[in-house]
């Protein structure tokens, strides 16, 4: 997790409770002190905890040594220079779902995530991310998500476990080599032809929780079939080509389809409202693709089932 600027020097501290270090660049200012720039430029973070975690040690610079409170406190305020801190989140309710582990070799780990679980800390959630949680369990330091899928997603994520590989794996994403299929229970309609393909232009919504599709070039495009009807609902197969944020939930929206316990689509439902008791009806089900180090023909499939 990064802040401010991608901070590109050598040192790097290390990886605390699972949870690797955040980065902030310090511009030249009128602060007087460090401080005082940290209380501005993080105006949710209170200055009594920030004075909290430079007691801990947990405030670092760029040559690693770390900053006490009387440091902080203190002129002249160093700018041009790079800090490293740990991001917390206080209060953390835990996420009563678990990850598995379905595949792991020197180089990849392939995960099973369930509904609710987001895989990178953002926002409210720290520790309980699948990231946090497979560095603390497994004590891997240098894992990495190679792509990511929703918090209300479930299904298959691919994690890089060594950074000299990491580029090949994520071409494969970048390049289209890697053929993924969705499950999601939604409406059926017989008045919507199936198979069909979607293709449109995907952007933002005014809200940055939403997308929606407007005119122009295309840029999302995802192959749509039915698997299986039962009364008013169907299982769908969803394989996207293109990779836009929300492109299954916006196509199967925009065909009249919305995705089953859907809490952005087609309304956005008040944060904090999490019903545990109706996930979102959508699972990354498979990922297929050559292994770029071993050649390796990769076919994994999600255990998870979703519920008519």
């Amino acid at each position: 997790m990064v802040s401010g600027i991608w901070c590109l020097s050598g040192f790097k501290p290390p990886t605390s409770n699972g949870v690797g270090p955040s980065c902030v660049g310090l511009p030249a200012g009128p602060w007087p002190s460090l401080i005082d720039f940290l209380v501005e430029r993080f105006p949710n973070v209170a200055r009594h905890t920030w004075l909290a975690r430079l007691a801990r040690g947990d405030v670092i610079n760029e040559h690693g040594s770390t900053i006490t409170p009387e440091q902080a406190c203190q002129p002249p305020y160093p700018a041009h220079t790079r800090l490293y801190y740990y991001r917390e989140v206080p209060n953390e309710s835990p996420i009563p779902f678990e990850e598995v582990v379905l595949y792991q070799d020197d180089h990849l780990l392939v995960v099973d995530k369930p509904h609710f679980l987001p895989v990178v800390p953002s926002g409210g959630y720290l520790s309980e991310t699948v990231l946090v949680r497979l560095k603390n369990k497994l004590g891997l330091n240098d894992l990495v998500p190679i792509h990511r899928i929703d918090r209300d997603t479930a299904g298959l994520v691919l994690f890089s476990k060594q950074p000299s590989s990491r580029a090949a794996y994520s071409a494969l994403f970048s390049q289209h080599q890697v053929h993924k299929t969705y499950h999601a229970i939604a409406p059926w309609r017989a008045d919507v032809p199936m198979p069909q393909t979607r293709h449109s232009r995907i952007k933002e919504a005014g809200h940055f929780m939403l997308q929606h599709e407007v005119p122009g070039v295309p840029n999302a495009l995802t192959h749509i079939e039915v698997l299986q009807v039962q009364g008013d609902l169907a299982r769908y197969a969803l394989r996207p080509v293109t990779g836009q944020r929300h492109q299954l939930r916006v196509h199967m929206l925009a065909l009249g389809l919305p995705i089953l316990h859907d809490g952005l689509y087609p309304e956005l439902t008040p944060e904090g409202q999490v019903d545990h008791k109706h996930p979102l009806q959508l699972l990354a089900k498979e990922l297929v693709f050559t292994d770029p180090i071993s050649q390796t023909r990769h076919h994994l499939v999600s255990q998870r089932q979703l519920m008519f």
